[in-house]
């Protein structure tokens, strides 16, 4: 009789083990669908700035014209605050965006398919973001601010 006693508890360990490699498993897989969640809402938010950008570009033809919008943008993305920059450079302009209060470049970025100066930035959680644009010497300036 005693040695069967050890048996039983080695196969209460074992499947002891095997449950939690799978409550392990399955915790894992629940948070990579949360973070491709949450990334994927904010590449939507670099794509909606992008198209805000766009709109308000074709609504500004005249010069010396002003033009302010703003942006219907959450103040977190899953209890996380995030930040979006619009910039430019020789090439053209581009939204990116990350998480955290703390702009970090070169995240993936959406491109913006027109010839303007772009710059701002806004960190969610301080305000409305505003996108403004400006028309002058057919010059266009879209700048990203918080209310």
């Amino acid at each position: 009789m005693p040695s069967i006693i050890p048996g039983y508890v080695y196969s209460l360990f074992a499947a002891l083990l095997v449950g939690s490699i799978i409550v392990y498993s399955c915790s894992l897989s629940t948070l990579n669908i949360k973070n491709q969640a949450t990334n994927q809402q904010l590449k939507n938010i670099d794509e909606y700035v992008a198209t805000q950008s766009l709109a308000l570009l074709s609504r500004t033809t005249e010069n010396n014209q002003n033009t302010t919008q703003f942006l219907d943008i959450p103040s977190q993305i899953g209890n996380q605050r995030f930040w979006i920059r619009i910039a430019n450079d020789s090439s053209g302009a581009w939204v990116e965006s990350g998480f955290g209060t703390t702009v970090t470049p070169n995240q993936p970025q959406v491109n913006i398919p027109a010839q303007v100066v772009a710059s701002g930035t806004f960190i969610s959680g301080s305000g409305r973001a505003v996108l403004q644009c400006h028309f002058e010497n057919q010059i266009a300036t879209l700048t990203l601010t918080s209310e």
